[in-house]
């Protein structure tokens, strides 16, 4: 199965790093983090990728240049997470199925367990969802006194999109151009004929979206307990 990774967005809220590259290739420990996820999925048996490129192409380009399995495609510089997919679709066979993630992500989920899943109830779309760390602590108060805190505790009633999909070839009739972000139109026009999958994911899961966000993905990896990495 093919794994479509979006690595072309501008990743403007880590501007001291993006300035100089793009945000997939800021390095976790010694390794851009696009790097981490390709790994991840290579220990599940996943072979075949293709990067949807945008901003400063070139950089992963460069670093990819001598791998025959990891394929860099120019998506854009202004093209949306749905439009990048879109532009993808020579590469896909009528009735394929393919996996997608986000290049700025990690989890320790089972992969096989998540395209089982989607094989299972035979529906367009699957993606997984997630209940994120608080970013700060949680309070239990009664009247003025403190009953209980937590330091970040993990979100219990909200689930959000945590990426790691897989999708069907039919994906593609969602998506109508460049301006299309893949989680607004085209996951709406999906719930609506029923055709979105959850699975719910309830073990370690982090984004990259703040520099904040990267000190806690760099002190696991530097103190070895990278939930992503298999042991």
């Amino acid at each position: 199965m093919k794994v479509v990774i979006l690595c072309g967005g501008l990743g403007s809220r880590l501007a001291e790093e993006t300035k100089l590259i793009p945000k997939p290739m800021i390095k976790i420990g010694k390794i851009p983090i696009v790097h981490h996820i390709i790994k991840f999925y290579q220990s599940y048996g996943f072979k075949d990728f293709i990067l949807a490129t945008g901003y400063k192409k070139e950089i992963l380009e460069r670093f990819y240049k001598n791998e025959k399995r990891i394929k860099c495609v120019y998506t854009g510089n202004g093209t949306l997470t749905g439009g990048r997919l879109l532009r993808l679709k020579k590469y896909f066979k009528k009735n394929e199925i393919f996996s997608v993630t986000y290049g700025d992500g990690l989890t320790n989920q089972n992969l096989k367990k998540l395209y089982l899943f989607h094989k299972k109830h035979k529906k367009i779309a699957t993606l997984t969802a997630v209940r994120p760390p608080a970013r700060f602590g949680e309070l239990n108060i009664s009247g003025n006194r403190v009953q209980k805190f937590q330091e970040k505790p993990q979100l219990k009633n909200n689930w959000i999109n945590g990426g790691f999909f897989i999708f069907n070839y039919k994906i593609f009739n969602f998506i109508s151009g460049d301006k299309i972000m893949l989680e607004r139109e085209p996951f709406n026009k999906l719930t609506k004929k029923k055709q979105l999958m959850a699975y719910k994911h309830y073990g370690f899961w982090q984004c990259m979206d703040t520099m904040r966000d990267k000190k806690v993905l760099s002190d696991l990896w530097k103190e070895k307990k990278a939930p992503w990495k298999k042991k």
